[in-house]
């Protein structure tokens, strides 16, 4: 009784140190993986503290358009020669001092219409991130959804091969097939069981990547659920020049054009006289706590007359950053036109070729079924047999890099229209 005792305990010891390794897979849909990346990816985080870093800026170009309030305290003693306190010489003063910019050439005003604009380019810029961000979550997601079925298909192909060499084997003891074709029906095999170890390996490398796209910090075992339909087939063919003006590049772009525009009305803007007003009231007094009210207020009016060429030196830059801007406009408008045709024509195509490689794959298939028999009967030979065999095989995988071509593709006409992850 004792000895079966201590045989339970051992298997029960054996069971759960096998099972401690064990660690359920995380799945993972693709509506997951996006609401995980718009809170973590750190370019997301990054592009919109720079929106919060433009507005910030504007705060603090527009902050001269109000009263610049000081408040003041100050007091000094003087001493003679023989380093005796003559307090006669000691001062104490407190007040309030104030000024208010008046005019300034609206050098001012356009800074601050220029920061607007820059706020705004930000903020397309931060729609262009998440663009970006879609295509390479979409792009990581499809990777691994295609490895984890790449690897059901080597299970397959294992499966096929194994049954192959079963058959070949019975036909070499029965003097019916060569050792040359068993050698070949067993390389197969070895290849086979390559082919798994490798896909295992392409699955941790997907998992790695989709874990950095969502903006993990640590690796889970995980797997994704989804299928190899395209949704985005768009058909018929659009107006590309329409779709190009919504793309957030180029609303980036024209921010910034409309920025430096106004950024060369304020440099204009400074041959202009300054005009400020200043006021101030306090007390003063040699003797702590003042008793002496003193007051000011005044007006000041500055005008530059010669500052060696400087003002017309950063009118002749605003100039050329506003035409250089202008220019990239009109080159990334372009640009994105010629994207959009070839992202919707390659989607297209690959549509197409899903479509044909499935009718390839039913036909070799069926194919191959026929080929079996008509083997294990003798009436084909081995060589014409095992042609027919690879060809199930490649169909399968090239069937299989159709699909996720397509989700690819689909990915990439997506992008080139620039939507963001807010996009399903």
């Amino acid at each position: 009784m004792k000895k079966i005792t201590g045989f339970l305990i051992l298997i029960c010891m054996i069971l759960s140190v096998s099972t401690s390794g064990l660690r359920a897979e995380e799945v993972l849909t693709w509506d997951a993986c996006i609401k995980e990346a718009a809170i973590n990816h750190p370019d997301l985080i990054a592009a919109q503290e720079q929106v919060k870093e433009s507005e910030a800026s504007k705060k603090i170009t527009a902050s001269t358009l109000y009263p610049q309030v000081d408040a003041t305290l100050s007091g000094s003693s003087a001493r003679n020669d023989t380093g005796i306190s003559n307090s006669n010489g000691d001062t104490y003063t407190y007040g309030v001092t104030g000024s208010q910019l008046v005019f300034d050439g609206m050098q001012t005003v356009n800074k601050v219409k220029s920061a607007s604009e820059n706020i705004k380019a930000a903020k397309q810029n931060f729609k262009f991130t998440s663009a970006t961000v879609r295509y390479r979550l979409r792009s990581a997601f499809i990777s691994l959804l295609k490895t984890q079925e790449m690897l059901n298909i080597t299970q397959q192909i294992y499966d096929i091969r194994r049954s192959n060499l079963e058959l070949i084997a019975l036909r070499y003891e029965s003097g019916l097939e060569n050792r040359g074709a068993l050698l070949t029906a067993e390389a197969n095999l070895a290849q086979a069981k390559y082919e798994i170890s490798q896909a295992k390996r392409q699955v941790e490398v997907a998992q790695r990547n989709l874990t950095k796209e969502m903006g993990r910090s640590q690796l889970i075992p995980m797997q994704v659920k989804g299928d190899f339909q395209v949704s985005d087939s768009v058909k018929e063919k659009p107006d590309f020049v329409t779709l190009a003006v919504k793309n957030p590049s180029l609303q980036q772009i024209l921010a910034q054009k409309n920025a430096a525009e106004f950024s060369l009305k304020s440099t204009y803007g400074a041959y202009a006289p300054t005009l400020s007003g200043n006021a101030g009231a306090g007390k003063t007094d040699s003797h702590w706590s003042p008793k002496q009210d003193e007051w000011n207020m005044g007006l000041t009016l500055s005008l530059p007359i010669f500052e060696g060429g400087l003002r017309n030196a950063q009118v002749s830059q605003a100039k050329a950053l506003l035409n250089q801007l202008k220019e990239n406009e009109r080159s990334t408008r372009d640009g994105i036109v010629l994207t959009l045709e070839q992202a919707w024509a390659a989607l297209q195509d690959a549509m197409d070729n899903v479509g044909v490689q499935k009718d390839v794959l039913t036909a070799t298939e069926e194919r191959s079924r026929i080929s079996q028999a008509q083997y294990s009967l003798g009436f084909i030979s081995f060589d014409n047999w095992t042609i027919i065999e690879d060809n199930l095989v490649n169909a399968k995988r090239t069937y299989l890099n159709a699909q996720a071509a397509a989700l690819l593709a689909e990915a990439n006409w997506i992008q080139a229209k620039g939507e963001t992850l807010e996009y399903e």
